[in-house]
């Protein structure tokens, strides 16, 4: 390792990145130095412009963001160096509409994925709101079975919350204790010692869903959004689910309405009103 690369992931720990995010960062800087085949901290201001120009014409802007933010980093706070093309860059986010699955959706889902770590990690992103980071990071004394509640200590910015937990999903959690037996990590990897890597949830996911014949695009955020959808359409007040969520903006949440099957019906019933003289 470089000092260089030792002194960023030092600088991103102070700065209370996620180690996710620490990753992403890392091999975006690396990719940066590929291209130009030397250490990021010899590249040109020009070199640097070319590079972003390069990477709009051929990447996804989602992919453009991670290398902005994380050039960005490096240059603001590890290299205290000012750059005028890192502030010139804006990458607008492409709003689109979440995939939301049904409960019969869910259930050819889970029932496709083989790994019992991903599958019980798809179980409580589903059935519990959870974020991914969420469900892998949860130990054996977050579940508390005595008030049917886990005990979320993964949220964002480092927030703790407790989430309702089903009667249904603390019996298939029993029964998946009873088959692997984890000691600390309810979801450990391979090893026992660490739990499982996000990565591998998702990798069990996509092909489980493809297996499943499932259209939607489905990623370990469709589970959250599906749950959220579910529970706007059983009647559940949005500030609830805001709090449930963990969402600080209640912005965040009333995008949900908008995938709701009551929702779609109602305007549906409105538009062939509306058109019915025609």
């Amino acid at each position: 390792m470089t000092p260089l690369r030792r002194r960023m992931i030092e600088d991103m720990r102070l700065h209370a990145l996620k180690e996710a995010t620490q990753r992403a960062y890392v091999d975006a800087v690396a990719n940066l130095a590929r291209y130009f085949k030397r250490s990021p901290d010899q590249v040109t201001e020009e070199e640097l412009r070319r590079f972003f120009v390069s990477l709009t014409r051929r990447r996804a802007k989602s992919t453009v963001r991670v290398h902005l933010f994380a050039i960005r980093f490096l240059y603001r706070y590890t290299l205290r160096r000012p750059s005028a093309t890192l502030d010139l860059i804006r990458v607008k986010r492409d709003k689109k509409l979440p995939a939301v699955l049904s409960h019969d959706e869910v259930r050819q889902l889970l029932a496709h994925i083989r790994r019992p770590e991903a599958r019980t990690a798809a179980l409580l992103m589903y059935s519990c709101g959870l974020r991914v980071s969420q469900a892998i990071h949860l130990k054996i004394a977050d579940v508390d079975s005595r008030r049917m509640v886990l005990c979320v200590r993964h949220g964002k910015a480092g927030q703790q919350q407790y989430v309702p937990l089903p009667q249904r999903t603390l019996e298939l959690l029993r029964a998946y204790w009873r088959e692997r037996h984890p000691a600390h990590w309810l979801l450990p990897d391979h090893s026992g010692t660490r739990p499982i890597r996000r990565e591998a949830v998702l990798k069990a996911i996509v092909p489980a869903a493809h297996e499943a014949r499932l259209t939607k695009h489905v990623s370990c955020h469709t589970l959250r959004h599906s749950y959220a959808t579910g529970l706007l359409e059983d009647g559940m007040d949005i500030r609830l689910i805001q709090g449930l969520l963990g969402h600080h903006s209640i912005r965040s949440t009333v995008g949900y309405a908008h995938l709701t099957s009551g929702t779609l019906k109602n305007v549906q019933a409105l538009i062939n009103k509306r058109m019915a003289d025609l």
